[in-house]
Order: structure tokens, then sequence, then C-alpha cells
């Protein structure tokens, strides 16, 4: 019997698919149900909901903590903005706070995060810390010179009262209620120069 080209190709895609369709059918290893349950990263987390620090977006994250230390960070698939997708940034906000050392592939404190209020005096090319309530006591001090120095009463006859040197900008992290009192308590002082990072 005389075998030709074509039907020696069809012979041999049978034989082929037949012997794939024999290997997807067989019992195959398990490999999950063996992972040891410690070797899991997040294994005896507490789960808490937050939002993405970066942009206006105001996507949502969950952070998973363990014994007060955030192990791991990821979009919430719940969120109503993002549904657990993340930017490139967000995805890389876990770095804020840890890094890899690369010497031991272990999790660290980032030591380049900022964790107390710096100035930089004038003329000086240094930061300096201070403590949190010489920070609020310098810049309730500055506000006040400033306002005091720029504070306009009255334009063409009309009275105005409001300064045109100090600005406002609310940040992302912030919700409405926070917002509301942020915006009242600048409207206080008499400012205009008013924005949110949320809506730019």
């Amino acid at each position: 019997m005389s075998i030709t080209r074509r039907g020696f190709l069809k012979a041999t895609g049978l034989a082929a698919a037949g012997s794939f369709a024999y290997e997807l059918s067989r019992q195959s290893e398990a490999f999950a149900f063996n992972a040891v349950k410690d070797d899991w990263k997040l294994v005896n987390t507490e789960e808490h909901t937050n939002i993405c620090c970066y942009c206006s977006g105001g996507c949502g994250v969950i952070c998973s903590v363990r014994d007060g230390e955030l192990v791991g960070l990821e979009g919430d698939p719940d969120h109503v903005i993002n549904e657990g997708a993340l930017c490139p940034k967000g995805a890389a906000m876990f770095q804020l706070r840890n890094v890899v050392d690369p010497a031991t592939g272990k999790t660290i404190h980032n030591p380049n995060r900022v964790t107390k209020p710096q100035v930089r005096r004038a003329g000086s090319s240094k930061w300096e810390d201070i403590t949190w309530d010489q920070a609020m006591d310098e810049i309730a001090a500055h506000v006040k010179k400033t306002r005091d120095e720029s504070f306009v009463t009255e334009h063409n006859g009309v009275t105005v009262n409001y300064t045109p040197a100090i600005g406002s900008m609310g940040g992302s992290q912030q919700n409405s209620e926070e917002q509301f009192l942020i915006l009242k308590a600048m409207r206080m002082l008499g400012l205009v120069a008013i924005d949110n990072q949320a809506r730019v």
C-alpha cells in the first residue's frame, strides 16, 4: 500500500491530536495542595481598605497588616472607581513605607521615608528636623504674618475682606466632610485661592 504525502500528514496530525487529548484527560498532580500554608505571604493578616494617595482618582486599595506591619497592598476589587486595578504608581505605593533590601531580599522600612517635620531655614542648604508642635507654631506664625501684611478690606469702594497672598490645596485622601471643614477654615482666613487635588 502506497502512502501519499497528504495521507502521511493527516495520520501524523491525528496521532499528535490523540496523544495531546490523552495527556489532557489524564489525572495530574495538583501542586497547589502541597504548598506550605506558612509560605503564603498574607497568612494571619488583617485587611484594611484605604484610598491611594497619588492622584485625584481616589482608587481603593486593600492594605494587609500583620502585627502592626504593612505586608501587602493591592487594588480593591469591590471599589467603585478602580475595581481592583491600580496604575504603576498605585501598585508601587507599598514602597512609600517599605522596600526590599537588595542585600538580604527581606522587606525593611524605607530608609528614605520622612517621618518628622523638616524645615530649611533661610540661607541654609540643609533640612533640619523639628517637632510637630514647633511646626504647627511656625506655620501659624507665618500664616498670621502673611495675612496681616496682605489683607485687603476694600477694593473700589466695595468691602472684600480677603488675602491674595495665601492659597490652599486640598488632598485626594480627605473625605467630603474633612474638605468641607478645611474650606470653612480657609474662608474664615479670607482665602480665595482654594483648590483641591481631587479636582485637578
